[in-house]
């Protein structure tokens, strides 16, 4: 069954946390979040990007409970003190993991590992684990974690995480693409076996101009260009998120694209598919595992 913006239900009395809120994708999923209602914390590294976005927000008619909230994903101490901050607030129903890099070159960050899976995944799976109990706190609360259908394809290449033995821009997009999904369906398993009321669903924007265009200089501006007309917007694209958040039919485990020609595009939202790489639980508790040893962060929940 698909999804649109008009079934959002409300929000009002939840609070949520965006992270890369101040543009593109997590910027409109916040939009659509606090015109619920909902008060929503919007996770980002740069403030006056962020204050920006918040201006932008309320600029429309949304009933905007709205604030910033310093994030660097890239960055374990800044993951753990946003995390210790968000903790502070009355209480967190949702949590959507958004931010992202895509086909930067080459850096490295959190353990040395490549930027994109640093922080696509990383950065997310400890800032994820930390609140955990928060989301816990009143029933019932859940995490969203933005995937792309770059994952289709891609491996999880444990012994080059670095990037030492050679570096691709889009492999290693890819691949922090999958483990984003592969996380989110570990993670939801574990929740289950713990017995917690938390669920986890994972997402993806289709193709959209906002996830395709940075880094990619003059050609990501025309490409954008073309995009921008003939798929998905980053209202488009923040639908899926949305759906993964608050349709109160979704599950745990679950999985959202845009509902159109092969999940790239779509005025509606529905359930997507995953590659066989992502089903496989061998892997995604393989990444869990190395995940804990690359952060320090061990959420403490047991395998399914």
């Amino acid at each position: 069954m698909s999804f649109a913006y008009s079934d959002i239900p409300e929000q009002t009395g939840r609070t949520a946390i965006v992270t890369g809120a101040n543009t593109g994708i997590g910027l409109e999923i916040a939009r659509g979040l606090a015109r619920k209602g909902a008060r929503v914390l919007l996770a980002c590294r740069d403030a006056d990007k962020a204050n920006e976005a918040i201006e932008d927000i309320r600029s429309g008619p949304e009933r905007a409970d709205l604030a910033f909230l310093h994030l660097d994903l890239a960055n374990i101490a800044s993951v753990r003190q946003a995390a210790e901050e968000a903790s502070h607030e009355e209480r967190i129903d949702l949590l959507i993991d958004n931010a992202g890099v895509m086909m930067p070159p080459l850096s490295t960050a959190t353990a040395g590992c490549e930027l994109q899976f640093a922080v696509n995944h990383l950065g997310h799976f400890a800032f994820t684990s930390l609140l955990l109990h928060k989301l816990a706190q009143d029933g019932g609360g859940r995490v969203v974690v933005q995937s792309s259908l770059a994952h289709r394809g891609a491996g999880i290449d444990f012994d080059n995480l670095d990037a030492a033995k050679g570096y691709s821009k889009t492999q290693f997009y890819g691949q922090s693409k999958l483990a984003n999904l592969l996380f989110a369906k570990e993670l939801d398993r574990r929740l289950r076996a713990s017995g917690s009321s938390v669920s986890a669903i994972a997402c993806h924007p289709g193709i959209a101009q906002t996830e395709l265009t940075r880094h990619l200089g003059m050609l990501g501006g025309v490409f954008g260009s073309l995009v921008g007309v003939v798929l998905n917007s980053a209202a488009d694209g923040a639908l899926p998120a949305l759906q993964a958040a608050t349709d109160p039919e979704a599950e745990g485990g679950d999985y959202y694209g845009p509902y159109g020609f092969r999940e790239m595009s779509g005025k509606r939202s529905g359930r997507a598919v995953a590659s066989t790489k992502a089903r496989n639980e061998a892997l995604a508790k393989r990444l869990w595992d190395r995940s804990v040893e690359l952060t320090g962060v061990d959420p403490d929940l047991p395998a399914a």
